[in-house]
């Protein structure tokens, strides 16, 4: 009996959902109407009141579905609400399964659970930013601060909905719109009395525009990150600044300011692998002394004598340049500094095994056999250096996804000469168990 009653309650509560859009629409336009009268419209209460109905609005396509829900337990929430077809999608290069209803889209992942509510027949257009108009006007008026903290969530919850939509806007592949949605977020988090402001969704909106190769309004909103302290994982901020430049403009001037973001960059995060190639690149590319560098590099050294990531950064500089044996002796030094430092080993092993991959390369388009035997050799001996760094930094790492990675790469080493000598074979062995192979 127990049961029945649970599903008797589920129905009927799909019976209320079903006259939700309905319902959201008649209090919202009661809300409207108050709003309107000129006595009603000096009470804050008026127009939190309006916020919320907008809010009310914007979710009720989707009050009985839910992210995370499986096909069987929405079948029995909604009720009567089938959906009119189902199709296999792409998304992202993932796998989904569109249901397509008469107000929403709503897509499964490969696990089954719903991901995106893409609602396609809102009760009113524009809910989110008329309900951040209405929450402003509530706090314009609330001059006793008496509804502060009200406003403020109802903020936070617009903030947090318009990301949601970029999100889902970014996967459905509507760049344009995630871009706008990511940007409407970062400004209602500005709004007072916002408790803060969302620089992320700020830099997503800069992500998003320079994902569309729109990149002046790219390098706008990035700028407004740098001037709110705001540089993303590494100082990528930086990053993309001088990628913006170089697409816009190309003269001296552009090409100076592209060397400021980046040099600026560097100097506040020397470890960043993004900072550091578009530095390379740059001076390669421009012609200029690459000795300025490592003139970066002493000046953070000066700050940091006993940080390990310093020479390990040296390192990569001079292995983008070819200087091998001087990155050696700089990824040797990070050891020097810190015996537990693993990063030095991978960066040696990493140089010795990307040298293997380039001479495959070439040993493949060459048609003369003794340069191809040549070129060979040279491949083995490359192939074999990174063992013994590999190896080490395996041994030192705690991260178990770098063990993985660092496995892959001694299984593929061994392998290659497995044939050779029984320790080859032996190595070969040990790293395929591990990754279970």
């Amino acid at each position: 009996m127990k049961k029945i009653l649970i599903v008797l309650a589920l129905i009927a509560s799909v019976q209320v959902a079903n006259a939700q859009g309905g319902a959201a629409k008649k209090a919202l336009d009661a809300a409207i109407e108050a709003s309107q009268n000129a006595k009603k419209a000096t009470k804050v209460a008026t127009w939190t009141k309006l916020a919320e109905t907008y809010l009310d609005a914007y979710n009720a396509p989707s009050a009985n579905v839910w992210v995370g829900a499986n096909e069987s337990e929405l079948r029995l929430a909604m009720g009567n609400d089938k959906a009119s077809s189902s199709e296999n999608v792409v998304l992202g290069g993932e796998q989904y399964v569109k249901q397509t209803y008469a107000d929403k889209n709503l897509y499964f992942n490969s696990n089954g659970q719903l991901e995106i509510i893409e609602v396609t027949k809102p009760v009113v257009e524009n809910a989110l930013p008329k309900a951040l108009e209405a929450y402003k006007k509530a706090y314009e008026i609330d001059t006793k601060a008496t509804k502060t903290k009200d406003i403020a969530a109802g903020i936070k919850k617009i903030v947090e909905k318009f990301n949601s939509e970029a999100y889902n806007a970014y996967t459905l592949g509507n760049v344009a719109a995630a871009e706008r949605f990511f940007e409407n977020a970062f400004q209602a988090s500005s709004q007072k009395p916002s408790e803060s402001i969302d620089t992320s969704a700020l830099y997503n909106a800069g992500f998003t525009s320079f994902s569309a190769e729109n990149y002046g309004k790219a390098k706008i909103l990035f700028d407004q990150c740098l001037d709110l302290g705001y540089y993303a994982k590494d100082g990528e901020v930086y990053a993309k600044l001088a990628e913006c430049v170089s697409k816009l403009d190309t003269t001296a001037a552009g090409k100076a300011l592209q060397k400021d973001y980046l040099e600026k960059g560097f100097t506040k995060f020397p470890q960043s692998q993004g900072l550091l190639i578009g530095l390379i690149n740059y001076y390669v590319n421009s012609g200029e002394n690459t000795d300025r560098l490592f003139t970066l590099i002493d000046d953070a050294k000066k700050n940091e004598p006993n940080n390990p990531s310093l020479p390990y950064v040296e390192g990569n500089i001079h292995s983008q340049l070819g200087n091998y044996d001087k990155a050696i002796a700089a990824y040797e030094r990070c050891n020097q500094i810190d015996p537990n430092y693993e990063y030095g080993f991978i960066g040696e092993g990493l140089m010795f095994y990307k040298q293997a991959e380039e001479l495959v390369e070439k040993a493949q388009n060459e048609m003369d056999d003794a340069k191809y035997m040549a070129l060979v050799q040279q491949f083995e001996k490359a192939l074999k250096g990174c063992i013994e760094p590999f190896e080490k930094a395996f041994n030192l790492t705690k991260d178990e996804n770098i063990k993985s990675s660092l496995a892959e790469y001694l299984k593929n080493a061994f392998y290659r000469f497995r044939d050779e000598d029984a320790k080859y074979m032996a190595g070969y062995e040990k790293y395929s168990k591990l990754l279970g192979n």
